[in-house]
């Protein structure tokens, strides 16, 4: 199955880590943006249409418009609450019974469209040390891969070769790759090292399958 270098697409994304206060408390934020070589229009198209989604996604179902709800395949779902096309919207994001949300902005740029996703989702902090922005970033890089090849050459999604390049050599190295860039990105939003790599290394263990180190004596 062709993917993008991974080199390539790691170093197109930029990440960034941060917290938001919310009614109900302090919440923590993702941040994974990238500027892709089409128009906004085509852009939007491809993050909304129920249609063209699982080309480079997953399949989806529900009612894609303000107040609906949709719902990917074995994944998150949830209700779409505000929506300014082409400019961008907002949902909840629910999964496994807790319940996040998205903020999704595209934006005309030097290239092409930029595409900004801002998960944000109310964790504690032991939760937090746990795994780190890793947990859902590695996520938010490959659905951006996904975009990327979409938009660049119009390739639909096969989901077999996407699961199977995902536990390949080079699948686990954009993977691992991916992971140590959130890594950075919660080092420099003021997590102590020691405790964002411990972070890392137990969501890379999670996304590989490899067992986790034993701890020292």
């Amino acid at each position: 199955m062709t993917m993008i270098d991974v080199s390539t697409q790691i170093n197109a994304v930029s990440r960034q880590v941060g917290r938001r206060a919310l009614e109900a408390g302090e919440a923590r934020t993702v941040i994974v943006q990238q500027t892709f070589d089409s128009t906004i229009e085509d852009v939007w198209d491809a993050v909304t249409n129920i249609e063209r989604i699982p080309r480079w996604l997953m399949p989806i179902t529900g009612d894609l418009r303000l107040g609906g709800h949709y719902q990917l395949e074995g994944n998150a779902g949830g209700t779409i609450e505000t929506c300014d096309p082409p400019k961008g919207f907002t949902a909840t994001w629910e999964f496994d019974g807790g319940m996040s949300w998205i903020e999704v902005a595209l934006m005309p740029a030097e290239g092409g469209t930029q595409v900004r996703v801002e998960h944000i989702a109310e964790v504690d902090d032991a939760t937090w040390d746990q795994f780190g922005p890793g947990a859902v970033g590695i996520g938010w890089d490959l659905m951006f891969m996904g975009l990327a090849l979409h938009l660049s050459t119009g390739a639909a999604n096969d989901p077999e070769g996407s699961m199977a390049w995902q536990t390949s050599a080079e699948g686990l190295e954009f993977m691992n790759r991916g992971n140590e860039a959130w890594c950075e990105a919660n080092i420099a939003a003021g997590t102590p090292e020691a405790v964002a790599r411990a972070s890392a290394e137990r969501t890379f263990a999670a996304y590989s399958g490899a067992p986790e180190e034993p701890p020292a004596e």
